[in-house]
């Protein structure tokens, strides 16, 4: 929920032109019109551990399973840039195919992908511009950029989200946006207590301090509602900010302020926490491109979790703790350097440290009295991830390019079966036109 002036002296505009930036995104616009791209390709990938988070109920160990897949996929583009109106739209349609079909419930040798982004703005007058971007995606696993989960699934998810907003200016240094984003995730049934829905209303005051910096106030009011043993939740933001043109390439934005975070169900009542995000996009010269992202503050997703496992019990049955304070750290960064016109490298780092407090026993009635169940409730627990990539990127030809990446994943979990190293090597090739 980035907002630029509507002065635009700054600089610091209202769309992504980048393709599904997530939390990279800095509020920057597409600037010119780019005709019709089409990208097809391939990626053949190794991976060490495909399910890590599987835990073989017959043996009690978890099952480390490496298989090769490969990833055919087609995608299109366009930029329209006009005086009142800009569009960036995108697509991109794919199949992952696993030689071995992996183990676990739910899994599958077949996986679809899909990804659609629709961003527009549109200017009524001088005062008056509406911004829409809207995003949806179909895929295996959660995509870190976008803050919605840390762990791996073994399902399939879809995810959406929309945000709409009216943005009006007073004078020439104060201008107010009035918004409201709409968001989504929702697995198959493999991965129970996962689904949910986030509506968050916003308004932010603006003001132009310089040519190069905007100072933000900003509210935020929404509700999370799930599915299973999920329950709603309402959570209200206070935040000051800024935006600053460092440079003509050189874009940082930054919120901070206070949380109010209130669980339907829960025992402990309303929670207060600390809330920043902030994002870096520079293109520090015609070779080397740097983008960075950091958010902290309480999520309400992927908080229904399993701390001890099947088998807790004489029945067999599997714990499942909601923990109403879930506060999560996620840094991102990533860039690519231009060896020559045809080498360049690339790569990136995810750090998603979280602690889990509150955690109440959803599925109480499901254990026997004697012997006793598991803790009705759990606190002090964490989960750190760390997900490393490199790569290297080829241009054969104008429209040919290949790409060779290494990725690494390392996650410890006080959870039950969230603690899993792994590792991926993908060899790609696509040509663009």
């Amino acid at each position: 929920m980035k907002r630029s002036l509507l002065a635009g002296a700054a600089g610091l505009s209202i769309l992504g032109a980048a393709h599904g930036e997530g939390l990279y995104y800095a509020g920057t616009e597409a600037q010119e019109s780019v005709p019709l791209k089409w990208t097809v390709g391939a990626t053949l990938t190794y991976d060490d551990n495909v399910n890590p988070t599987y835990f073989n109920p017959a043996t009690g160990l978890k099952s480390k399973q490496g298989i090769t897949s490969i990833n055919p996929f087609a995608g299109v583009s366009f930029v329209s840039v006009s005086p009142q109106t800009t569009w960036d739209v995108y697509s991109r349609l794919g199949l992952i195919y696993y030689f071995d079909q992996p183990a676990g419930a739910g899994s599958d040798d077949l996986y679809e992908q899909a990804r659609l982004g629709v961003n527009l703005t549109h200017s009524f007058n001088e005062r008056l511009r509406f911004s829409s971007r809207s995003f949806v995606s179909y895929e295996r696993e959660p995509d870190y950029s976008y803050g919605v989960a840390s762990s791996a699934q073994v399902g399939e998810y879809f995810f959406w989200q929309t945000d709409n907003s009216v943005g009006y200016r007073f004078t020439e240094r104060v201008a107010t946006y009035t918004g409201i984003t709409l968001e989504g995730i929702n697995y198959d049934s493999s991965v129970p207590n996962a689904d949910r829905f986030t509506w968050t209303a916003y308004e932010q005051f603006r003001y132009q301090l310089s040519p190069q910096t905007v100072l933000t106030a900003e509210y935020r009011g929404g509700e999370t509602t799930g599915n299973g043993l999920t329950s709603d939740s309402t959570d209200q933001f206070v935040l000051l900010g800024f935006e600053h043109r460092l440079s003509p390439t050189t874009i940082i934005t930054a919120r901070a302020g206070a949380q109010f975070h209130d669980v339907s169900n829960s025992l402990s009542g309303s929670d207060t926490s600390p809330y920043v995000e902030a994002t870096l996009n520079s293109q520090i010269n015609t070779q080397f491109k740097i983008r960075a992202f950091a958010r902290y503050g309480i999520e309400s997703y992927d908080d229904v979790r399993s701390v001890f496992g099947p088998g807790v019990t004489p029945s067999g049955v599997t714990d499942f703790y909601e923990f109403t304070s879930r506060k999560t750290f996620r840094l991102g960064v990533s860039g690519d350097y231009a060896i020559s016109q045809k080498f360049s490298i690339f790569g990136g780092v995810d750090y998603i440290p979280t602690s889990f407090d509150n955690g109440q026993l959803r599925n109480a009635g499901a254990f026997p009295a004697v012997p006793g169940p598991p803790p009705l409730s759990v606190s002090g627990l964490s989960e750190d991830l760390v997900n490393v990539y490199v790569g290297l990127s080829i241009k054969f030809t104008d429209i040919l390019t290949g790409d060779l990446t290494y990725n690494y994943t390392d996650s410890t979990s006080d959870l039950f079966s969230n603690t899993y190293n792994r590792n991926r090597i993908s060899l790609g090739v696509h040509a663009d036109f």
